[in-house]
């Protein structure tokens, strides 16, 4: 199936199942491409290509299941037994092998990480930057994360906390930004 191909069944998908349950604003179910695809896919850009993607908070899939489509290695963590079930759905008629649904909370599923090993985080529309710093503290890595228009005033009380590195690239689907954070570390 090509990705075109997976992109619309993904799309048909989201419709058919918000129509049962919460999963995306009901707004933008008529803009699925640009508002969820684009924004999620536009991540990618920044991505290692070799690496494996740990998708926190996952909801419908944004951005993992994007990135899964094109090609990442990638973890959806979810908490809530409806979005799983989303995104079981999606991965199996999707035949998307390089997608792993983890039904539990970020913090467990992090806490069972290797210690000595990098990771490449993802979020968007998860949790405050310093909500997901206290989660992936324990371990090293990179945080790309698709963040709105408040993002220098997350960093601010995040660095209150935490010494990391940080850059910011503009969203090129709306007013937000792409929060890259590297070398993070609690005083």
């Amino acid at each position: 199936m090509e990705n075109k191909d997976k992109f619309e069944l993904y799309k048909n998908l989201l419709r058919e199942w918000s129509s049962r349950m919460n999963l995306v604003a009901p707004s933008t179910l008529d803009n699925i491409d640009e508002r969820h695809f684009a924004d999620s896919a536009q991540i990618a850009n920044f991505l290692p290509h070799n690496a494996n993607i740990i998708d926190l908070g996952s909801g419908a899939g944004f951005p993992g299941v994007v990135l899964a489509i094109l090609g990442w290695r990638v973890v959806c963590i979810e908490s809530i037994a409806k979005k799983v079930n989303f995104l079981t759905e999606v991965k199996n008629q999707l035949h998307l092998d390089n997608l792993t649904i983890y039904h539990g909370r970020v913090e467990d599923y992090i806490a069972g990480l290797n210690k000595n090993k990098n990771y490449v985080f993802t979020a968007r529309a998860f949790a405050p930057l310093v909500r997901i710093l206290d989660y992936v503290r324990p371990v090293r890595g990179s945080l790309f994360l698709l963040k709105g228009v408040h993002v220098l005033e997350e960093v601010a009380v995040a660095k209150q906390k935490y010494n990391f590195d940080f850059k910011l690239y503009p969203s090129q689907t709306g007013d937000g930004f792409i929060l890259n954070v590297e070398k993070y570390r609690s005083f």
